[in-house]
């Protein structure tokens, strides 16, 4: 109670903060906030009245007594005008400031959802006192409390800055105190970084881990972390991993680990995330989902090619789809003189494209329709001279993009966008347009013309089939024809396509409509193909669907997503209180859903472990930015990071970090050795031939038998037909095994080989590019070249301990080898005579200078001809 006042009659007035109380005999009320306007004051001259509602008056009021009446009564109004925000704010900071007190004196991390529902609804100070006039502030501010002047200084505070300086007097505090938990929970002791990522005990928390860095180390702490200070229980943790290799190793580590510290472990689930599911789908329904065989046997694909040949023998439309997409549109260039020429003719010393004939033409549209007159059995003839010498001070005889000598008929295929423009690179071509349209008008000669956003948006193709058969000529599609030029897309590699697309559509719970709805998105000339492959997926993709019914089975998307949906719908499902996820960078984003579900709720704590720079199963429906975009995704997170490796030597370390972090878009760190600097260097074996490998490879593993006996060797290849290259000699002193790299994903030895980095389709970077129409069901990559193929390499080169050798040959070297070669921990050897010494492209810088032979005499060429034209004197 502030203040009282006695009127004439014994009525009273009591002023409260924010209200005030009026006893009038045996009536009393209250007149709280603006109620208070209510009450006013009618002076007299020597005695002053109270009117209330502006009727009743309560006379009496000593008139020495009526400016502080007034004074209550703004107050209250003020304080009214406010609303609740000052007294929510008041309680909002006692509680806040409670709960980091509560937490530094337990000595326990404060968790970002405690701290946030203590500040939640807590206004700024300007928000706060924004309803009132600058005066009424002015006239306020004095008649605060101290707690309220406290108050209003905290609402223009960092509130985060002190939880966070908080927690880090707690971690430190943690890592002092429980150093002797952290010394032997493991069989190593943990290193400081370790050890705060087990204290970090936020609600979210993502590690990005190095390889060889003790993530599972950590995994295994913050279980007996969790149990041992009593923040979770044991049968309240799970841990989910990717195959069932690392889920029985994270129960194997945890059971032992604790046992050994006299810790129970009982209760703690370590499972994998199809195990898991399915018990959860059995749980919730009372029906545990069988998983098709051909699914959980890896036959995936081969289930696809299965199913499109059915829909291939029983639909002539798909078929004609199917092969139309396969053989023509593989891949299409965004622009009209777009695209990566991948020929030369030397005859006619042009650089291009290569068609099905097997002859070179200078654009990706050109090629098209060249490939498309030869599955269609048309004869014709390219660049064939126009049948008059037209050739004047300014032009060059005529020779039309295509000629067709049965009908006499001559074909103009112009590089013209929608809107009718070339690229701004032709100058001169509407000019060059108008030339040869008025030639044929001349001579009378006939002309069919096609454009290339016609070619690209598949319309092209009808008109021009029109335009060629009102000519005379018959066509004959027949997509088995023998090919004897360009490969062509194979059958497999589509349903690989399919495949690949189909869990990324599922994962992310995408429908007709809304993949509809990204294709509008798109750059109108892919949005012809786009639509080409969605009528040939869906065709798929409902045939899948029936098949999986129809044996009452369901494939691990679908799996994933059901046991996603129950967990959401129901609460009681959600009874673990600390998920922990292993290889967080593989996550799909039927994957991220489960998750996100198990952790909704109050008190839930998330840990994901894993590495971006490993990622490395996009193929298989892993999305990366669920682990880049982890807050966006989770919520706010807290990052630790491991960054001390002990597997590797420094000279590794540094050599595959300076590699894979040249792309911008990855999450940076500084990897370091725990055995500290230094090591061999990452050798390059650059050989004359590819036939000279398997003897390069038998000598250097003859040589590491003798120096190095007992040592484990892996052999690690790009595609699995690479085991090949590893003679079947006996070397009795070495642990030798060949696997491909996504195989040797979290293994190490002592020794890698990587026993063919050349470049080509099969080369590495792999020149099986993923195909762009994967970003409709996905999020994008992140743009960078070959960014998943540098990963791979990376994870490559990272399973050693001890040392790397990879072998090359000169002239086709792996653009990724010529990066190595400008690598100061990198050493190059050519133990053949004629092998010179290398020289990095300066044009492209991917490829090298190779010694090439014409008939002016010897020079130097790019390795990446023709893709790169750059020349230099020998």
């Amino acid at each position: 109670m502030h203040r009282m006042w006695v009127g004439r009659g014994g009525w009273k007035l009591w002023h409260d903060i924010d209200r005030l109380s009026l006893a009038v005999g045996d009536t009393f009320s209250q007149f709280i906030g603006l109620e208070a306007t209510r009450l006013t004051l009618r002076r007299g001259f020597i005695r002053t009245a109270l009117v209330v509602d502006g009727r009743t008056r309560l006379r009496g009021l000593p008139r020495a007594a009526a400016p502080a009446v007034q004074a209550a009564i703004d107050e209250v109004t003020r304080r009214g005008r406010l609303g609740d925000q000052l007294p929510l704010a008041v309680s909002r900071r006692a509680a806040f400031l409670q709960l980091i007190d509560d937490h530094v004196r337990a000595q326990r991390w404060i968790p970002h959802d405690a701290a946030a529902a203590a500040l939640s609804g807590l206004p700024t100070r300007y928000v706060l006192l924004a309803p009132l006039h600058p005066a009424d502030q002015q006239a306020l501010l004095p008649r605060l409390s101290l707690q309220e002047h406290e108050t209003l200084a905290f609402l223009d505070e960092d509130h985060w800055a002190r939880v966070a300086a908080a927690n880090d007097e707690i971690l430190r505090r943690e890592l002092r105190e429980r150093k002797p938990f952290f010394d032997t929970i493991e069989k190593s002791p943990l290193t400081a970084e370790q050890a705060s990522a087990v204290v970090s005990f936020d609600n979210r928390v993502r590690v990005i881990a190095a390889a060889g860095s003790g993530k599972t180390s950590v995994m295994v702490a913050r279980a007996a972390y969790a149990v041992t200070r009593g923040i979770v229980p044991a049968q309240r943790i799970l841990m989910l991993a990717f195959n069932a290799d690392a889920a029985e190793e994270l129960r194997e580590r945890v059971t032992t680990r604790l046992d050994a510290l006299g810790i129970s472990s009982d209760g703690v689930l370590a499972s994998t995330f199809h195990s898991f599911g399915l018990s959860i789908i059995g749980e919730a329904t009372g029906r545990k989902p069988r998983i098709a065989p051909w699914v959980e046997n890896g036959k995936d694909v081969a289930k696809i090619s299965e199913i499109v040949d059915a829909l291939r023998d029983s639909s002539p439309g798909f078929r004609y789809k199917w092969d139309t997409f396969r053989l023509l549109y593989p891949h299409m260039a965004d622009e009209p003189d777009g695209g990566e020429p991948d020929s030369y003719d030397r005859a006619t010393r042009l650089t291009g494209f290569e068609t099905y004939r097997g002859e070179t033409v200078r654009s990706e549209g050109e090629r098209l329709i060249a490939n498309w007159l030869f599955l269609n059995g048309v004869e014709y003839e390219y660049e064939h001279r126009y049948a008059h010498d037209v050739t004047d001070a300014e032009h060059s005889q005529y020779r039309p993009d295509f000629f067709y000598p049965t009908v006499q008929v001559w074909h103009e295929h112009w590089a013209l966008r929608a809107d009718g423009t070339p690229p701004e690179s032709f100058t001169g071509y509407a000019e060059s347009m108008r030339w040869k349209k008025r030639i044929h008008e001349r001579y009378g000669t006939t002309l069919v013309e096609t454009t290339w956003h016609e070619i690209a948006d598949l319309s092209g193709f009808e008109s021009l089939e029109r335009d060629l058969t009102r000519h005379g000529l018959e066509l004959d599609w027949n997509p088995d024809r023998p090919i004897p030029g360009a490969p062509p897309m194979e059958h497999e590699r589509l349903s690989r396509l399919v495949r690949t697309f189909m869990s990324h559509v599922k994962s992310g719970s995408w429908t007709r409509s809304d993949l509809e709805d990204r294709i509008r998105d798109l750059p109108k000339r892919r949005q012809a193909r786009a639509r080409l492959f969605l009528d040939l997926y869906w065709q798929v993709h409902d045939r899948w669907q029936a098949e999986l019914r129809a044996i009452e089975a369901v494939d691990f998307d679908d799996m994933l997503l059901r046991a996603a949906e129950l967990v959401e719908q129901n609460p009681h499902l959600r009874r673990w209180d600390l998920v922990m996820v292993d290889e967080f960078q593989d996550t799909s984003r039927a994957r991220a859903r489960l998750t996100k579900a198990l952790i909704t709720g109050p008190d839930k704590h998330l840990l994901a472990v894993g590495d971006d720079w490993q990622a490395i199963n996009r193929f298989a429906g892993a999305d990366l930015a669920v682990m880049t975009g982890f807050d966006a995704f989770f919520g706010p997170a807290v990052t630790c990071r491991l960054e001390t490796t002990f597997r590797c030597t420094q000279t590794i370390a540094d050599v595959a970090s300076r590699f894979v972090a040249r792309n911008p878009s990855q999450l940076r760190k500084s990897v370091r050795a725990s055995r500290g600097p230094g090591g061999p260097p990452v050798t390059v074996v650059r050989l004359p031939n590819r036939e000279a490998i398997p003897a390069a490879i038998a000598e250097h593993l003859t040589e590491l038998s003798e120096s190095a006996p007992g040592s484990s060797v892996d052999v690690l290849g790009r595609y699995r037909f690479e085991r090949d290259l590893l003679r079947r000699g006996s070397y009795p002193d070495l642990r030798l095994t060949f696997r491909t790299i996504h195989a040797s994903k979290g293994l190490e030895a002592d020794f890698v080989v990587l026993p063919n980095l050349t470049t080509g389709t099969f080369g590495f970077p792999s020149g099986i590019a993923d195909d762009p129409i994967l970003t409709l069901a996905m999020s994008g990559d992140d743009g960078f070249p070959h960014s998943e193929e540098r990963r791979l390499f990376y994870v490559a080169l990272t399973r050693a301990r001890r040392g790397v050798t990879i072998f090359s040959v000169a002239g086709l070297e792996s653009p990724f080898v010529v990066e190595l070669l400008q690598d100061p921990g990198v050493v190059v050897k050519s133990p053949a005579a004629d092998v010179h010494a290398v020289r990095v492209c300066p044009t492209c810088g991917e490829g090298t200078m190779v010694q090439r032979k014409s008939r002016h005499g010897l020079f130097l060429g790019c390795s990446r001809f023709p893709k790169c034209r750059a020349t230099a004197r020998l």
